[in-house]
């Protein structure tokens, strides 16, 4: 069907029957799937490729729920953090998957099928044949003309099944305030929260009473008030004046709300993906992909570009949007920065003339000085350099940051993937922890029993104010605030 993409491997490898599975009732085999055609999607949740295919997959399995078609995520963990069944479990939630999902233990499924990258689609045919695969995003045609094609070969060779296995799945939803809230920005004593999975963003004053909430809540692209706006899973924002400008994550587009109007404004982006490499152009006219978190400087909004793995600008005077820093080549190369290489930038804070970025795949802290125009590295190797570990800066280790807010003296992190808070300090070059680590007896999660301290869990971003530093808790769906006076962590109470 389509020579080139077939898997060296012929007969699909049954799953290993002790493996978890997620969103089905019961361990699943290619014994019992047969006669249906199987898409498997090997992914881990921090990819942004990864989470470029998750709607392509859902829009498939839409359109084939009345066939013998099954989708599969086989889930091959990359970071140490994405091995834990729980946290993949709320990487599901959060991305409202709704196939089975393989729990693949030391990537066992993933050397049986020979893969080497994600996302990587394998499609099995009805007899247990692999007849495709092939890794990157934009596969939707070819999913879609494979599928096409087997269902109308087995159909007439009478061995498709006659119809769709019915695979059962737990529905639970979290009845909280915020579901994973994902950025949050300060100013004149107003918080703003992304309240991701609500789509929507939400004002508090600093006692947590909401002041006003922006967006219906749905899933949607569209402008206008703030009861009739919509975004989809929001993450970056930050405040000028009284505007804020939004990192709508999933629209791939920057919108701003404006508190006087009270209206909500698309300044930037399609609604759909932009190519992987863009020279940008007028903001509406210009296809962003995955923004995820923002700053201001003067008439410039710094845009944590993580899809195209560069770091983006919007000029909100002449309203044009380009790259600014990096190549579009994933990796970790420092020096100039339009030659420099990224890796899925995913939090952004700007200090004077450094620009401060957490650059998540690299698990890294870099920086780019805005009067020489380099990018420089503070603190991370490589892309499969990560782990737990405070000390001296070329030493030190984080796991897949998302978020990052820089003062005079250090720079906080939400070290994501150790569900850690820490700091580099900028004047001894050192790197401590300030909450969680390894070894921190007494912190347990939310869904724990007897819960008496609430560690954070994933948490997505920090940010300093009034000596005190907020963070997004971000699986815990709560907004923490830790007193660097008295080293009190508390949680925000939101309250209408």
């Amino acid at each position: 069907m389509f020579d080139g993409l077939y898997s060296k491997i012929t007969k699909a490898p049954e799953f290993p029957p002790d493996f978890d599975w997620i969103n089905s009732d019961r361990p699943l085999s290619l014994e019992d799937l047969s006669g249906h055609v199987i898409v498997l999607d090997f992914w881990t949740y921090c990819c942004i490729n990864c989470m470029h295919t998750l709607p392509v997959l859902a829009e498939l399995e839409k359109k084939y729920e009345q066939k013998p078609v099954v989708f599969i995520g086989v889930h091959s963990a990359k970071f140490f953090n994405e091995q834990d069944r729980k946290n993949i479990e709320q990487a599901v939630k959060r991305y409202e998957i709704s196939h089975p999902v393989l729990v693949d233990k030391k990537m066992a499924i993933w050397q049986k099928y020979d893969v080497t990258g994600w996302p990587t689609i394998v499609i099995i045919d009805p007899k247990g044949t692999v007849v495709y695969k092939q890794s990157g995003e934009g596969q939707k045609e070819m999913i879609e003309d494979t599928i096409e094609v087997l269902l109308e070969k087995h159909s007439r060779n009478g061995t498709l099944a006659n119809e769709p296995v019915k695979i059962a799945h737990p529905v639970s939803s979290d009845k909280t305030t915020l579901s994973y809230p994902g950025k949050l920005s300060i100013s004149n004593n107003r918080i703003a929260i992304s309240d991701s999975n609500h789509n929507r963003i939400i004002i508090t004053d600093m006692s947590g009473k909401i002041t006003h909430v922006v967006g219906n809540g749905r899933r949607g692209f569209s402008d206008g008030d703030f009861e009739n706006a919509s975004f989809f899973r929001p993450q970056g924002l930050v405040w000028k004046n009284d505007l804020i400008f939004i990192a709508d994550t999933e629209n791939h587009a920057i919108r701003k709300i404006d508190l006087v109007s009270k209206n909500v404004i698309t300044v930037a982006g399609t609604g759909k993906q932009g190519p992987w490499m863009s020279r940008g152009g007028r903001g509406k006219e210009t296809s962003l992909s995955s923004p995820w978190d923002v700053d201001v400087k003067d008439n410039l909004i710094f845009i944590a570009m993580a899809g195209a793995h560069q770091i983006w600008t919007y000029d909100t005077n002449t309203e044009l949007v380009t790259p600014f820093a990096g190549s579009g080549y994933e990796n970790i190369v420092d020096g100039n920065r339009s030659g420099a290489q990224l890796a899925q930038p995913s939090g952004i804070s700007i200090l004077g003339d450094k620009i401060y970025f957490a650059d998540s795949e690299t698990s890294s802290i870099r920086e780019i000085d805005l009067k020489t125009n380099l990018v420089k590295t503070i603190v991370g190797h490589g892309l499969f350099d990560f782990g737990y570990k405070d000390g001296h800066l070329d030493e030190s280790l984080f796991q897949h940051p998302l978020g990052l807010c820089a003062t005079s003296k250090q720079v906080f992190v939400a070290d994501t993937y150790n569900s850690a808070l820490r700091a580099i300090n900028l004047e001894n070059n050192k790197v401590s922890s300030i909450i969680g680590g390894q070894g921190n007896s007494g912190i347990c999660r939310l869904d724990e029993p007897n819960c008496d301290s609430l560690g954070l869990y994933e948490p997505s971003d920090v940010k300093w104010y009034q000596d005190n530093l907020y963070i997004s808790d971000t699986n815990n769906h709560l907004i923490r605030i830790y007193d660097l006076k008295t080293n009190v962590l508390k949680t925000l109470e939101i309250t209408t």
